[in-house]
């Protein structure tokens, strides 16, 4: 089975290894003997626990090296390890707490761990310790992520790579989904015909379990060899039922969490400019690649929408004069111009994006744009601006002024000399996005994704409202447009002095054709043809049986929808930070710290030190950190769409940039 051409929000890799060999463990070394892993999905909120148990079988001490990545959305709320009846934990701290500890391991000497990405969704936490012989240790890890909906699936993929044959190796995963569960598939890019017999499923309509318990002798690859073929992704898939449209709502312990995604709507016509960077850093295949994406990317645009090209380099180029309608002879045209582009000169990033708002400004004026519309550019580059004004700061004000909250900007950020952080910032600061495109061999297939998630807007403006004397704390409650296949989630607490119903009221905007009739090849739009609508959803829920739902199931994580909640939130103020002024940012991280303290997550604001026995070295802490070239909480929070390391390797060895170090 071939593995699959993206990689879902949840990701798991688990492996130990022993200290003085190769990747695999040497047989009178370091052992594996059992390695679980129990993730419990309620209501897309996944707790997922790790358990690894080892046992030195050398004849002298050894190096047992615990090492996972995790979803780079995901927080870890724990870390302990037991070795020999007694338990070594974890504990969160503000980060500046943390750091003193790790000041006085540099002042002995002791160096800071590398830092570097792993994975296109995942980041990487490691810790070791010294076993005695015939020593036993158990390592577990908890951490906590919300599943978000792409392209109409939520996607949990655990990628197991034991490295050894394992006595007791079991994945354990239970969906609970009170609204039902419409579909679930599972993929794994190991699967053997003996490994198939190892998994199981079982589903009703609303409940789900999987589990993947191989033998021995099913890992094995060889028999008399300790080579194992469990060694890549477990991917699950599902959705769940919507039975109106107005969206559900779960409650459990005076906390609400509101999920929406109306199906059966149509489509928004979408203005688009491309703003291409063919500056001579994307000579060879990120060009090749990227006019391979545009065909089709082109070739996905529907009869109703209009789009252009900007193409830069040191100079701006305009393909067409003014946006074109996106019928079947333009769209050709466009194709034929795309796949001419050759790569060369400098990067006058600035001018593009501003070409390309000046477009849709002057079709604005011209009353071009159909109503209910949604007007977007997307940006394409792989490195910072050499020519034109270079200054990231200045482009940023410059963009945001000629926007002026009128249009979405989203960033691609292609490869890893690009300035992410400059990109992230220019796309929150106008209603965007920024999403880095890994440079690898599937690069168009990665652009191509993206756009599919943004290529079918079915909502603008929505509101969710709620009466004032029943809910409190919410979570973001507006949100600028809704795409097809994804799914609007807010969450906030229940007033104690609520009665046992929550009326929710959803509102948005949509435009759409009045004719029954669609245009097709090259039938020119009017925009007479094209209406806006406004759209109210209306729900209203007892609160009392709600509450009942999540109180009966013995496998669900309690008391989660607080967290979830807590989750969100931080996230949110995470986000909100990026392009805030330095009063607003101390605001906004004095609250993401607090939450993160109160409910033990390790986020971009606290770190975990970890305890070890007394002469292995206990100064040790994880925090989220930061990519190399970007600020650190002083001048900017991390990329949060980006792999990084937990790393806590070897004695003393704390886990800050290698930039950072004194």
């Amino acid at each position: 089975m071939e593995a699959p051409s993206r990689i879902g929000p949840l990701s798991l890799l688990i492996f130990l290894l022993a200290s003085s060999g190769p990747v695999a463990a040497e047989k009178d070394g370091i052992d594996i003997y059992s390695l679980t892993l129990d993730s419990k999905v309620t209501s897309r909120f996944a707790h997922t626990t790790i358990t690894s148990r080892v046992v030195n079988k050398a004849e002298e001490a050894r190096e047992a090296i615990f090492q996972m990545e995790l979803p780079k959305t995901a927080f870890i709320t724990n870390f302990s390890m037991v070795i020999d009846g007694v338990t070594y934990p974890g504990e969160i701290k503000e980060k500046a707490a943390a750091q003193e500890k790790y000041s006085s391991a540099v002042a002995q000497g002791q160096s800071a761990g590398i830092i570097k990405a792993t994975g296109r969704s995942m980041e990487e936490f490691q810790v070791s310790v010294n076993v005695a012989p015939t020593a036993k240790v158990t390592f577990e890890l908890v951490y906590e992520e919300l599943l978000k909906r792409q392209l109409g699936k939520y996607e949990l993929m655990l990628k197991v790579r034991p490295q050894q044959l394992v006595k007791h190796l079991q994945i354990d995963i239970h969906i609970f989904e009170p609204q039902g569960i419409s579909s679930l598939e599972t993929e794994s890019t190991f699967m053997t015909n003996d490994l198939a017999d190892a998994l199981t499923k079982t589903q009703n309509k609303t409940k789900a379990h999987i589990v993947f318990k191989p033998s021995l002798s099913q890992q094995q690859k060889e028999p008399g060899k300790e080579d194992t073929t469990v060694d890549g992704n477990f991917i699950v898939r599902y959705d769940v039922d919507r039975v109106t449209d107005a969206g559900d709502i779960q409650i459990e312990n005076g906390y609400f969490v509101h999920h929406f995604a109306p199906a059966g709507l149509p489509m928004v016509p979408k203005n688009v400019v491309f703003v291409i960077d063919k500056s001579g850093s994307m000579a060879g295949r990120k060009m090749r690649q990227t006019r391979e994406a545009m065909v089709q990317i082109l070739g996905d645009l529907r009869p109703e929408d209009q789009f252009n090209l900007v193409i830069f380099d040191g100079h701006v180029f305009q393909w067409m004069p003014a946006l074109l309608q996106a019928s079947s002879q333009n769209v050709e045209q466009a194709k034929k111009f795309t796949s001419l582009i050759s790569a060369m000169g400098a990067t006058n990033i600035n001018d593009a994006v501003l070409l390309a708002v000046k477009m849709l400004d002057d079709s604005n004026r011209k009353e071009k744009l159909p109503p209910g519309s949604v007007s977007m550019v997307i940006l394409l580059t792989d490195g910072d601006a050499t020519d034109g004004e270079t200054n990231p700061k200045k482009i940023q004000e410059n963009v945001k002024a000629a926007i002026g909250g009128s249009y979405h900007l989203y960033c691609l950020g292609f490869g890893f000399d690009v300035n992410y952080a400059f990109l992230e910032k220019l796309a929150l600061e106008n209603g965007g996005v920024a999403r880095r495109i890994y440079e690898d061999s599937d690069s168009d297939l990665q652009l191509q994704d993206f756009y599919q998630e943004v290529a079918n807007p079915l909502l603008t403006k929505v509101e969710f409202q709620y009466p004032d004397n029943a809910v409190e704390l919410l979570t973001q409650d507006n949100f600028r447009v809704f795409f097809k296949g994804s799914e609007l989630v807010v969450a906030g607490k229940l007033k104690s002095q609520l009665e046992n119903s929550l009326l929710a009221e959803v509102k948005g905007q949509s435009g759409h054709f009045n004719s029954h009739s669609k245009p097709n090849g090259n039938q020119k739009i009017m925009n007479s043809r094209i209406s806006t609508q406004n759209f109210t959803f209306q729900t209203e829920v007892n609160v009392e049986d709600k509450e009942k739902v999540f109180q009966s199931p013995k496998y669900i994580f309690h008391n989660f929808m607080e967290r979830l909640w807590a989750y969100l939130t931080i996230q949110q103020l995470l986000e909100k930070a990026v392009s805030a002024s330095a009063e607003e940012k101390k605001s906004l991280e004095a609250r993401a710290l607090g939450l993160s303290l109160n409910f033990s997550f390790v986020t971009p604001l606290t770190s975990m030190v970890v305890t070890k026995p007394e002469g292995q070295d206990q100064a040790q802490v994880a925090s989220k950190p930061v990519e190399a070239g970007e600020q650190g909480m002083d001048g900017g929070f991390p990329e949060p769409d980006f792999s990084r390391r937990f790393n806590l390797h070897c004695p003393g060895v704390s886990l800050v940039p290698t930039s950072a170090l004194p």
